[in-house]
């Protein structure tokens, strides 16, 4: 096996070192990682109504820092701080994308390629100072940082890529998502049958599970006159964050993503 001192094979096949911070790649992780990304989305949009868009910005950015620093402290990877992190991402990163198109009126068109563009620098200074975009190798403070980035950039791109197909593109919420369910699939077929390198499937299908989760989270809170189940927002977000508490408790007492 392909290991080195401080690593250990993983189930992908890749090199993971002992002190990663990131959780092992399992169906756990996709889960959690869609359901973070349409609770962020609603509950993004819950609190520009509930607050306005000014204070819920500054509120999701302190959150943000806040979560990062206590992630970026932790000597190992822990569950809950993990994807605290995570969510907290997920709601900045949506109303960044927001900030663009509502705040300065900047178009999907040009917001989804501007953030493809960011995702793509974060991508090149990250592999020019470490020369490898691999999750399995996150242990150091710089790698993490520029981890955390690409994860942020992600959302942002995902945000936008999903609004630009479900509204400028007309095909609402639901065909929107249905669309981002087969198109998550491809990364993993590219990868199993024809070769694709499995960093570029797994980067790949992360920004994929942006779109996908907030164009079901979308579908169910919105207005029947927009397509959608009028759940709510409130209700969504809040349903959405109880199947991600379930999910991390259930990683936190079984340590199923830690290999």
């Amino acid at each position: 096996m392909a290991t080195d001192q401080l690593g250990y094979e993983s189930p992908s096949g890749s090199v993971r070192h002992a002190m990663s911070k990131v959780p092992e790649v399992t169906v756990y992780f996709w889960i959690i990682k869609v359901l973070t990304t349409g609770m962020g989305e609603t509950a993004s949009d819950w609190l520009a109504h509930l607050l306005g868009p000014v204070p819920a910005v500054g509120l999701g950015g302190l959150a943000l820092a806040a979560s990062l620093a206590v992630q970026l402290s932790a000597r190992r990877y822990v569950a809950w701080i993990y994807w605290t992190a995570v969510v907290m991402v997920s709601v900045f990163g949506t109303m960044a994308a927001d900030i663009l198109h509502v705040g300065l009126g900047v178009p999907y068109l040009i917001s989804t390629p501007f953030f493809l563009l960011a995702l793509g620098v974060v991508f090149a200074l990250w592999y020019g100072c470490e020369k490898t975009l691999s999750i399995h190798s996150i242990h150091t403070t710089r790698r993490e940082v520029f981890y955390w980035a690409t994860v942020l950039a992600t959302f942002a791109l995902g945000t936008a890529a999903g609004d630009l197909t479900a509204t400028t593109l007309g095909l609402g919420y639901l065909g929107s998502g249905l669309m981002f369910a087969v198109a998550i699939a491809v990364p993993a077929v590219a990868h199993r049958r024809f070769g694709l390198g499995a960093i570029a499937a797994f980067w790949s299908a992360y920004v994929v599970t942006r779109p996908l989760g907030a164009s079901f989270a979308d579908w169910m809170a919105v207005s029947s006159d927009r397509r959608g189940l009028a759940w709510g927002l409130g209700p969504v977000t809040l349903y959405w964050t109880i199947a991600i508490l379930a999910f991390v408790g259930y990683l936190a007492a079984t340590r199923k993503d830690v290999a």
